[in-house]
């Protein structure tokens, strides 16, 4: 598959917390954890489940950072 995002994360599904309609997906990339919010459907028809290696792709207009 090629796609145009050249933010590609490769990492391992840590966890999955699903609600109604919305999943919480917790990756480990390089050490880190990284949370996308996809839909349920999306879960399923990719076959997620803990330790699944996926590749996330980040296509944002913007980042925020914050300090405290």
């Amino acid at each position: 598959m090629k796609i145009s995002a050249r933010n590609q994360l490769q990492g391992t599904v840590k966890g999955i917390t699903r609600g109604d309609a919305i999943a919480n997906v917790a990756l480990e990339v390089a050490g880190q954890r990284l949370v996308a919010s996809i839909t349920v459907e999306a879960v399923e028809d990719l076959g997620l489940s803990e330790g699944t290696e996926v590749t996330a792709v980040i296509k944002a207009s913007d980042v925020m950072i914050a300090t405290g």
